[in-house]
């Protein structure tokens, strides 16, 4: 579909759904958001919903300003993935020994591990500049000093709530069958430390006062808060993509395990919540997806659903009006809460028929019908990214 215009909007607000799916709250956000000075557009995918300032699913554009609640807590969350040269036949008929070997080796929820990952001892794993990665934690804020131990234990871990790992199936197609590893994670706890202290000075900057939402407080160019923000902001970012690239190593590993026999492809990887430094019609900005992922042309993407209605592997079209974005997942259509009180175990089980995975109260607020329609988001976004392959996971790991 095309883009509909969010009428009473100072800078041009493009929808990719229809304007009246969207929630009131969210829809208020999207006004506070074409409000600000700063801002050139916002791009809206259809997965847009109710956020911490700036709506999720949200692409903002800014010339010399950049908002930490348009990034969003959890500053570099995104996805990554493989696919193998397995195919369904090679799995067995029960998949919960795979399950339990990748829970084994990747702590989820809140586990951190004993001792820091070392990236020599990990096969496939990318072998430079950890050194220098780790050495700029030094020059971090100084407040989360006390969080290196921490930061050290979580590498490599998967956190929880809505962080997935999955082994899927392509569906159609030549390679119909072709089996895929999938994960979702981001920068863990120091992600968050590090973009709510920001948020939180930014909130008591002057030239904040006023504002129509005050989560939405941005910083300015030439500043030395834009520049603070801004360092630890690419450390964050660069510590999300470094987690995710070891986990999905680790995965690697205990497929190899299994199947000794099996091949990789190159990875697939993209950000999420994070910010790039792009140009549009000559006019050099500052370009915040929170909850979108690049969709330049013949970007390769990666956007989930739920953990019982698959995902897409997706090719970016480069469509400039939606700043060369599209969604990053389906987008939830309830709380959390909400999806708990809705929903019991047993609609649970149902909707996760055929998938090896947790079917327990502690899942249920991730229930399929707790999100978005995938394929409804798809369709309203079919001039942003073309289907690559389209993949149903046969196991899902939580945290």
């Amino acid at each position: 579909m095309a883009f509909t215009p969010l009428p009473g909007t100072r800078a041009p607000v493009r929808v990719w759904t229809d304007p009246y799916d969207i929630e009131p709250q969210a829809a208020q956000q999207l006004r506070n958001i074409g409000a600000l000075p700063w801002v050139e557009g916002v791009a809206v995918m259809p997965d847009v919903h109710f956020g911490k300032g700036a709506t999720v699913g949200s692409v903002i554009a800014m010339r010399q300003a950049v908002s930490p609640a348009a990034v969003g807590v959890d500053i570099g969350c995104g996805m990554s993935a493989v696919r193998t040269s397995l195919t369904e036949a090679d799995l067995p008929d029960d998949l919960a020994g795979l399950r339990s070997a990748i829970e084994a080796t990747i702590p989820v929820g809140f586990a951190r591990r004993d001792d820091p990952v070392d990236p020599r001892r990990v096969r496939g794993l990318e072998q430079r500049g950890w050194a220098d990665f780790w050495a700029r934690f030094d020059t971090l804020d100084e407040r989360v000093a006390p969080l290196r131990t921490r930061a050290q234990q979580q590498m490599g871990t998967l956190g929880g709530g809505n962080h997935f790992i999955e082994v899927c199936l392509e569906s159609g197609g030549p390679d119909a069958g072709r089996v895929w590893l999938m994960l979702h994670s981001g920068s863990r706890n120091i992600g968050k430390e590090l973009a709510e202290r920001h948020m939180s000075v930014a909130r008591r900057l002057p030239h904040n006062v006023g504002l129509p939402d005050r989560d939405l407080a941005v910083f300015l160019a030439g500043t030395p808060e834009m520049d603070a923000y801004r360092r630890d902001l690419w450390w964050a970012q660069e510590y999300a993509r470094r987690n995710r690239a070891v986990m999905l190593a680790l995965l690697c590993g205990v497929v190899r395990d299994a199947f000794p026999h099996v091949g990789f492809d190159e990875p697939i990887s993209c950000h999420h919540n994070y910010v790039a430094e792009e140009t549009y019609a000559g006019v050099d900005v500052l370009v915040t997806r929170k909850g979108a992922i690049r969709a330049g042309a013949g970007d390769l993407g990666i956007i989930p659903g739920s953990m019982g209605t698959g995902s897409y592997i997706v090719r970016g079209k480069g469509n400039e009006d939606a700043y060369c974005s599209a969604s990053h997942g389906a987008g939830r259509r309830m709380s959390r809460g909400q999806a708990k009180r809705t929903f019991s175990t047993a609609d649970l089980v149902a909707q996760t028929a055929g998938v090896e995975c947790r079917k327990d109260a502690g899942v249920l607020d991730e229930i399929p019908a707790a999100y978005k329609d995938i394929t409804q988001v798809m369709a309203q976004q079919e001039d942003l990214v073309e289907v690559v392959a389209h993949l149903k996971q046969v196991v899902c790991v939580k945290g």
